[in-house]
């Protein structure tokens, strides 16, 4: 772990453009690395915050056909979105690219013939799969198949979603191309590898030796696991027509494989921030004082501590990553979130239904982040943290300060008489604070250093309750002079303290305590943050109670995406033997009119009709108690069996058989083709 660095660079998984953000990569990759980056501004230390849009790979091309609309118009649209829903949100990034940038193609070209012109790939022609009705080989998201090592039915080519190994698209067991639902052939091409086993020393020397005590056990494990089970040559280049081509002769019409070209972003971003800012991008890539930092969620992790080191290594000129801390999966009450299932809740759409509470969100994912372990979020979580976290701590004591300090004192921070050891164990304690977070933070712990936060915050909520600067301000104000001031300094360490966590709530609290331009160790330093004589402005709620209502909103919202997922992904039953028209013609089926209904005494399936047939009134009874009421029932026009043979129910002879469906609940609904929720392919019985 490099000491005392002179720059970071800081990296955030580049997020594929074929879809909007959502609450777990927030969760899992883009508050953790804000929360670093701002907390390393804070105390004046040199950053490049780096990040941008993956445009490349099969992603955008599976998106774009199922859109009907190009591969450009998918990024651009989602590049926007993206955009706007980090910058809403306050990630600070320094620099926010494109991989389908002129630089960013500039920089991945040289940096593959680099490499080819080092001799550090191979060049093999191999047995791809082939979609013979597409006319295509077929690139690995094009393929789904049973994964070889947990039997789930629905793994990539690339990847096994349920238990997360990484495969070949030729791995797969019964594999169908999603373009045709045909079934693959095998057809040679030619294309160019990475031999990782060549750094399978490098890397046990560097991660499984070197960072043996400062990664994170999830991430050292994995990579462990990789080298150990032994590694192989990765393809570097598809035979695809979105991505870079590929800058050697004999390449015509293949590109630079996505993983290959993606983390090279960083460097291409990198780059244009320099540009922009009239910098040396180099030594933020290149000098061994420089500590990079990659933030990823963890089915990146094989990318970021395997493949890409060995791709920098290959180079020769570029730094290693001094820390990989990758999360795991934050999970969406109780189902994994889904991009193509619509289980999720969207930045851009959590801001209409929760305008200006940035921060509760903020606070609730980390709070709850999955830095060990998949995670859950929950709305009533949610609601719990913002209401009885922030509102009655946080901001419960921000208002108080405010508020009496106003009250007492017209705004104007009064001067502190002599202080007890009881003011003088709290400004302590609270000079301790910044040097605790700090721990926590730089060791990647970021849900232990907003729990350290909200004890500043208790800190101060406790000594108001304890000192009661309202009860005393009568018989002793000169002892209420130094309480308040007190209190004050613990309300202007919060401004500072809470700004990498709670950007949006930090400037808001420095704006009402009329505040600028304190660093993270000032906290510890300074004598006053807030001297005697300075004026505040006017009490504000820094955070609204959230309502019940509200959460229903949500809840409700995700109810509706269960039931859309149900009706999309119904299958209809297999059709049953095949029947002659004699057969067909042996079924009397009329149009009735249900004129009577009751429940059957003691069952609580039955109900007892009187329909009319338009031949007679006859009685049927029907298992349907549990989904109508008898009052819903009458009047309805029905669908009637009449000639199927009696039979009785309960002592009750039951004259012929109404026809009814299920709907994607699983509620029965009455034969009617324009019926809610009726699919093609119901089953009528």
């Amino acid at each position: 772990m490099l000491e005392n660095p002179k720059r970071y660079t800081i990296t955030a998984a580049l997020p594929y453009t074929n879809g909007p953000i959502h609450i777990g990569h927030l969760a899992g990759v883009y508050v953790p690395s804000d929360i670093y980056a701002r907390y390393l501004r804070l105390q004046g230390k040199d950053v490049a915050f780096i990040c941008g849009s993956d445009e490349h790979g099969v992603a955008i091309s599976m998106k774009a056909k199922k859109e009907g609309i190009t591969p450009q118009q998918v990024i651009d649209k989602y590049d926007g979105i993206i955009r706007k829903s980090f910058e809403d949100f306050g990630i600070s990034f320094d620099n926010y690219s494109r991989t389908s940038s002129e630089i960013h193609h500039k920089t991945a070209s040289e940096f593959f013939k680099k490499l080819y012109d080092n001799g550090d790939f191979i060049e093999e022609t191999t047995e791809q799969l082939y979609d013979a009705k597409a006319d295509q080989f077929l690139a690995d998201r094009f393929v789904t198949g049973t994964c070889p090592k947990c039997d789930n039915p629905e793994a990539y080519g690339d990847q096994c979603e349920k238990c997360g190994s990484t495969l070949n698209a030729t791995d797969l067991i019964n594999p169908k191309s999603t373009i045709t639902g045909e079934t693959p052939i095998l057809k040679s091409t030619k294309h160019w590898f990475l031999p990782l086993n060549r750094y399978e020393s490098f890397l046990k020397e560097w991660v499984l030796e070197g960072h043996k005590n400062d990664w994170k056990p999830n991430v050292y494990g994995q990579v462990k696991s990789w080298v150990d089970g032994g590694l192989e040559p990765r393809a570097v280049t598809r035979d695809l027509d979105w991505g870079i081509d590929v800058p050697v002769e004999g390449a015509e019409g293949k590109k630079l494989y996505v993983w290959f070209d993606a983390p090279i972003g960083y460097i291409s971003s990198t780059k244009e921030w320099a540009t922009r800012e009239g910098k040396d991008w180099e030594p933020y890539w290149k000098d061994a004082d420089t500590k990079l930092v990659h933030f990823i969620g963890k089915d990146n992790i094989v990318f970021h501590c395997i493949i890409f080191p060995a791709m920098l290594k290959a180079e020769g000129s570029y730094i290693l990553p001094d820390n990989v801390p990758a999360n795991e999966f934050l999970n969406l009450e109780g189902n994994k979130l889904s991009t193509s299932k619509n289980w999720a809740v969207w930045l851009h759409e959590y801001l209409q239904d929760f305008p200006e509470k940035q921060d509760a969100l903020r606070y609730a994912l980390t709070a709850n982040a999955p830095e060990t372990k998949d995670n859950d979020f929950t709305w009533k979580d949610f609601q719990a943290r913002n209401n009885n976290e922030l509102a009655a701590i946080f901001g419960n004591f921000i208002n108080r300060v405010v508020v009496l300090t106003n009250k007492y004192y017209n705004g104007i921070v009064p001067t502190p008489n002599e202080f007890t050891e009881v003011d003088e164990q709290t400004l302590a304690e609270l000079k301790a604070y910044p040097a605790v977070i700090s721990s926590s933070i730089e060791r990647y712990r970021f849900r232990e250093a907003l729990g350290e936060l909200m004890n500043v915050a208790r800190l101060g909520n406790k000594y108001l309750a304890d000192e009661e600067p309202w009860k005393m301000v009568k018989e002793n104000p000169a002892r209420v002079q130094t309480q308040m001031y007190v209190a004050l300094q613990i309300a202007s360490a919060l401004a500072v303290l809470s700004e990498p966590f709670l950007p949006f709530t930090a400037k808001k609290l420095s704006n009402i305590l009329k505040i600028d331009a304190l660093g993270w160790n000032d906290v510890t330093t300074k004598t006053d943050l807030l001297p005697a004589g300075h004026q505040i402005g006017q009490a504000e709620i820094l955070f609204a109670q959230i309502e019940d209502a509200e959460i229903q909103k949500q809840l409700d919202k995700l109810e509706a995406t269960k039931t859309a997922n149900k009706v999309e992904n119904a299958k209809a039953e297999p059709q049953k033997d095949i029947i002659t028209f004699e057969d067909f013609a042996k079924v009397d089926l009329r149009i009735g009119t249900i004129i009577e209904a009751e429940k059957m005494p003691k069952a609580n399936k039955l109900l007892v009709l009187k329909v009319d047939t338009g031949i007679d009134v006859r009685t049927i009874v029907s298992g349907i108690a549990e989904h109508f009421t008898p009052e819903e029932v009458v009047g309805k026009r029905v669908t009637v069996l009449v000639n199927l043979a009696p039979r009785a129910l309960r002592g009750v002879e039951s004259e012929g058989m109404l026809l009814l469906t299920n709907n994607a609940e699983g509620k029965l609904v009455f034969v009617n083709p324009d019926a809610e929720g009726v699919i093609n392919g119901a089953m009528i019985s």
